[in-house]
């Protein structure tokens, strides 16, 4: 018998941690190959971890809602091979292994799963055990809000961290640069010997430990108290991550939004005629979200500064044009596929495409790769009902627009011969820049 390793998968290049939502096993549980073991959560997507080998569970590592870095171990699992292969197997993931994990998951199969002797396994340190702060890792994401809100490397070693091997996870530092805003937070300096050669101004952006805990602890622990008749909704893990991306846009970019107007009666008529021949021709709908991409996707071409990122002094312009369109989940949050290289398809597969994503959306099917490295996104306020909105940039990106509901109105018509009245089909956008 031996024993097979299980890690957190590497979810997306950005994705250095997630949250465990589930387990479908408990330890004793036999399980079988590609069959679901838990699902987790990142800050993009959520997604059900296969099995790589098939066993017994003979141990789970953490527990759920527990926040695990990627490549950590998370569960242990009896299989029956060979002892003697389990030495040789040890130093690299097999070929099945990997080929399974690619094929069914699209998770990057390096460092998933570990075969050795089950003693071996036993003398393997527990994952959960604590590192020095000193030394501890920081995901890019955490340096970047650092870097951006001025949090010095001393703090961010200070800092208390809620995620594996107490690592600082974005809800940490944003807690963080709140109360330090809030005033929740004193500023201090500390012992000369720790601060080596570093200036006064320096010195005094260092927050003691003691100081951080005893400020933030009671916070948690409080319960805020609220008189009248009221109902307490707790907010889901989605939706609390959607509040802290807003929270973060808004203090990365100072967010401009211009309004506009546009007579789309022409086109509410041609999709009008053609709706039928074309679901009957193509096999999917004609919505008015591909037109809306198509004609972003050439503006696009006019002003390659609306498909740009801004790192520090440097504007990043993207030569690859990838559309985000927010479509809406089940439970009523809001998600964005990514429509890559929207510049290479035309208007029916556009359609496919802008189907297809909504459909993976509604029915919690997207990939992490769905949702990744959108360069510009639409987002149609208009679903609700809104003539217009103010929509907040969806971070890197520089620029988002919003399209609202098409509405008959009287307007002025102006022709050669003389201007007229005349009843037409109306529509708003509005787009946040930076």
């Amino acid at each position: 018998m031996a024993t097979v390793d299980l890690v957190m998968p590497k979810m997306g290049e950005s994705i250095m941690e997630a949250t465990i939502l589930k387990w479908h096993k408990k330890a004793g549980d036999f399980i079988k190959v590609d069959e679901t073991l838990l699902e987790i959560a990142t800050d993009k997507v959520d997604s059900e971890i296969p099995s790589t080998t098939e066993g017994v569970v003979e141990e789970l590592l953490f527990n759920v809602n527990d926040v695990v870095a990627v490549g950590t171990v998370i569960a242990r699992i009896k299989n029956g091979g060979d002892s003697s292969q389990a030495g040789v197997q040890s130093s690299s993931p097999s070929a099945e292994t990997s080929h399974t994990i690619s094929q069914q998951s699209n998770f990057e199969p390096t460092g998933y799963s570990q075969q050795r002797e089950q003693t071996v396994a036993a003398e393997t340190p527990t994952s959960k055990s604590q590192i020095p702060n000193q030394n501890r890792f920081y995901s890019p994401l955490v340096l970047n809000i650092a870097a951006q809100e001025g949090v010095s490397m001393t703090e961010l070693e200070n800092m208390p961290g809620t995620g594996a091997e107490g690592r600082v996870s974005k809800k940490d530092i944003l807690q963080f640069v709140s109360d330090k805003r809030a005033g929740k937070i004193q500023e201090s300096g500390v012992r000369s010997q720790e601060l080596g050669g570093q200036n006064k101004e320096q010195q005094e952006m260092v927050i003691p430990m003691n100081k951080v805990e005893q400020k933030s602890e009671p916070q948690a622990n409080q319960l805020t108290t609220y008189t009248g008749n009221v109902e307490i909704i707790e907010m889901d893990r989605m939706r609390r991550l959607i509040a802290d991306h807003m929270v973060r846009s808004k203090h990365t970019s100072p967010h401009v939004t211009s309004f506009t107007e546009a007579d789309v009666t022409n086109l509410v008529q041609w999709r009008e005629k053609v709706k039928k021949d074309f679901e009957k021709r193509e096999g999917t709908k004609i919505t008015f979200t591909p037109l809306f991409i198509e004609a972003i996707v050439r503006c696009i071409k006019r002003f390659p500064l609306i498909n740009s990122s801004v790192d520090g002094t440097r504007i990043i312009v993207k030569k690859d044009i990838n559309i985000g369109m927010a479509a809406a989940l089940p439970t009523g949050n809001l998600i964005v596929p990514v429509i890559k290289n929207a510049d290479g398809y035309n208007l029916v597969g556009l359609a496919k495409q802008v189907n297809n994503m909504a459909d993976a959306a509604r029915n919690n099917k997207l990939k992490p790769e769905d949702i990744s490295d959108g360069t510009f996104t639409l987002t149609n306020v208009g679903t609700f009902g809104s003539l217009m909105g103010t929509p907040i940039i969806n971070q890197p990106q520089v620029a988002i627009l919003a399209v609202g509901a098409i509405k008959k109105r009287p307007v002025v018509i102006e022709t050669p011969s003389g201007d007229s009245i005349a009843i037409r089909h109306m529509m708003y956008l509005s787009m946040s820049y930076d």
